[in-house]
């Protein structure tokens, strides 16, 4: 029986593509799960500048969290909270503050052989009417953790 397991083991060594081991993110593992997109609608007040996040702690992650539910509850409507940093860490795009809604950041996530990231930001307005409310887009991921570089790049 011993033997049996070690014969089989070896095969599926043995039969093991080259090509597969040198790839960093297959598609299907890499696939970055939505947080949230949305606007904050402090008029600013949480005080988050425009800027790009990459959090791989819970503290973090607990104090952007804070920041962002200080004038209203924004992470009520996460898809989640508790993450797990050992496996993922987070990806957070932040636009500036705009003088009228129907901003959106829409993030298209590039991985290479190389273990890097790069995140492609892309500022997109809604068509059709916009309100004149104080508005700060927002996108946020989260993604295995790795061990390469993250780049962010706006489009």
């Amino acid at each position: 029986m011993k033997k049996a397991l070690l014969f089989l083991l070896a095969i599926s060594l043995l039969s093991c593509n080259s090509e597969e081991e040198t790839e960093a993110f297959p598609d299907a593992l890499f696939e970055p799960i939505l947080i949230a997109q949305d606007n904050l609608y402090g008029n600013g007040d949480e005080g988050i500048l425009q800027q790009n996040l990459v959090i791989t702690d819970q503290d973090s992650w607990m104090n952007l969290i804070a920041q962002m539910d200080s004038v209203n509850n924004e992470s009520s409507n996460f898809s989640e909270i508790d993450i797990n940093f050992s496996e993922y860490i987070i990806i957070a795009v932040f636009d500036h503050l705009r003088t009228n809604g129907g901003h959106v950041i829409e993030l298209d996530i590039v991985t290479d052989p190389a273990y890097n990231v790069t995140v492609n930001i892309a500022n997109t307005i809604s068509e059709g009417g916009v309100n004149t409310v104080m508005t700060q887009p927002y996108h946020i991921v989260k993604v295995p953790a790795f061990v390469g570089e993250v780049t962010f790049s706006n489009n």
